[in-house]
């Protein structure tokens, strides 16, 4: 949880992992079984938990689910848009929005909007009332707040028997009863953060005890006599980091630091995604449950086992470490010029400063944010994985000559002569004059023409456009053209074309 009353930590120890796997009895037996294997999901947070410092500590059950399944390291926003606490950060993951929508700023949960966005729990519930629904935490607002009372059951632990109190609950539900649903919420780790810092060893130890609580679950999932005839998602993830020397709230790489591990529901075993962001596990999990998300519901998460990674993605394996930048880090990885297969960067008006970003360059959350804190990089939240990124601030950190002007242009994409089509793409752009960002579409390689200028700040959002195709074109190429100088920046990601 974040700042506020400490709570006594309670040891428990760990439970060894169960190993009841039915023994196949065919590809065709095993193909029929799964197919009629009933789907439930268990999601469990560790509140304040850090990926890097699980990797390091005592961690037998979680390295186990990793190895077994898929691991997707993910980054949080920061202030203006939320601080890294857990309240944005919980609603976040169980609502499947970002805090732009869900509208929780802080731990007081003031002017939040629940009620449009509700927890998954609450959506599956709607979609299939018979669903058995349950969640346990160790920090109250989780349960009395995030969750609403469409939930079967939602158990605060009393303070006084802390993450013991919720493992026992959990074990309990999970062994004695049918749940379809279940979440639990384990605050020790957090605890340590605050008190120790995550450097410290009481850090790690408090990292090992979780890893038994969670043993302890995964040990009751797989003890259930019904476990053969059943398809367990079991996802862990966290709210959001802290600092070696304790504490989170502010916009340092450790503190927007969050995961996602997921054993079943499709997870490769032992792989790595860099695509996963925090609103995916509510619709990951709803995805598992077989309830449908409706686009009305505004949801910004994606279901990890369904991936679309966009032309940008290919380029991770290429990107470089920095050149002029001294505030990334040297062994951080993140940036190319080189443009994805049928890409192209138009430089040629483009005047010299900064080697990483002189025009458009292809980068990651991670290195492009470090290059400076609290310029709102951080709140480039709906783009994924690798990006485009127009930085005219960061390219006048270096002496300059001339001025920004780069353009962005995209393959042909097939389309329909005198038929509608969408331009789709996740941007993010913060302005400053004389700074434009301008979109432009040609078709059949003619003159580009305007159909989005930007000229003011527009958070991240997936912007989505009407063309009207010229009568016998076939097809269509989109220009994203940035000019300015020691001005702001523009990103963008997902670009498609697709009819109307």
């Amino acid at each position: 949880m974040s700042h506020g009353p400490s709570r006594r930590s309670l040891l428990v120890s760990a439970a060894s992992l169960g190993a009841a796997v039915a023994v196949s009895a065919g590809p065709l037996a095993a193909v029929a079984r799964a197919a009629a294997r009933k789907p439930k999901v268990l999601i469990i947070g560790l509140d304040g938990a850090l990926l890097n410092r699980i990797k390091d500590a005592s961690a037998p059950t979680l390295k186990s689910l990793m190895a077994d399944g898929l691991t997707a390291p993910s980054a949080l926003y920061a202030n203006p848009l939320a601080p890294t606490s857990s309240g944005p950060g919980w609603s976040t993951l169980l609502t499947g929005v970002w805090p732009d929508k869900h509208k929780v700023l802080n731990n007081d949960f003031t002017g939040h909007d629940l009620a449009r966005y509700p927890d998954f729990m609450t959506r599956a519930e709607a979609a299939k009332p018979s669903l058995n629904t349950y969640a346990v935490s160790s920090w109250a607002p989780i349960t009395d707040t995030i969750f609403s009372p469409k939930v079967d059951t939602r158990v605060s632990t009393p303070s006084a028997e802390y993450d013991t109190g919720t493992t026992t609950r959990a074990v309990a539900r999970l062994k004695d009863t049918d749940p379809d649903a279940v979440f639990v919420q384990l605050d020790n780790i957090d605890h340590a953060g605050h008190s120790d810092g995550a450097a410290s060893q009481a850090y790690l130890d408090a990292i090992r005890t979780a890893d038994g609580q969670v043993g302890q679950m995964v040990a009751a999932v797989q003890a259930r006599a019904s476990y053969g005839d059943e398809d367990w998602l079991i996802m862990i993830t966290a709210d959001h980091g802290h600092t070696d020397v304790g504490g989170h709230g502010g916009s340092s790489w450790a503190e927007r630091q969050t995961f996602l591990i997921a054993r079943g529901g499709g997870a490769t075993a032992g792989s790595v995604r860099h695509d996963v962001r925090m609103p995916d596990v509510a619709v990951s999990a709803l995805a598992h449950l077989g309830v449908a998300v409706d686009p009305a519901w505004g949801l910004d998460g994606r279901a990890f086992q369904q991936p679309s990674p966009d032309d940008f993605d290919a380029l991770r394996a290429t990107l470089k470490p920095p050149v002029d930048e001294t505030g990334v880090g040297a062994g951080v990885i993140g940036f190319t010029h080189t443009p994805p297969s049928g890409w192209s960067v138009d430089n040629s008006r483009m005047g010299g400063g900064m080697t990483e970003w002189r025009g458009w360059s292809f980068t990651t959350d991670e290195f492009w944010t470090k290059t400076q804190r609290d310029q709102q990089r951080e709140l480039n939240i709906r783009a994924r994985n690798v990006f485009a990124v127009a930085d005219g601030d960061e390219w006048s950190d270096k002496a300059v000559t001339g001025t920004f002007d780069s353009t962005l242009i995209s393959p042909a994409y097939e389309v329909r002569g005198g038929a509608a089509a969408t331009l789709t793409y996740t941007t993010f752009y913060r302005h400053e004059a004389p700074q434009q960002g301008q979109v432009l579409v040609s078709y059949d390689g003619g003159t580009p023409v305007v159909v989005k200028t930007y000229a003011a700040d527009t958070p991240s959002v997936v912007e989505s456009l009407r063309l009207q195709v010229p009568a016998g074109a076939r097809t269509a190429q989109v220009h994203f053209r940035y000019t300015g100088g020691n001005n702001w920046f523009w990103v963008i990601d997902g670009v498609k074309i697709s009819a109307s």
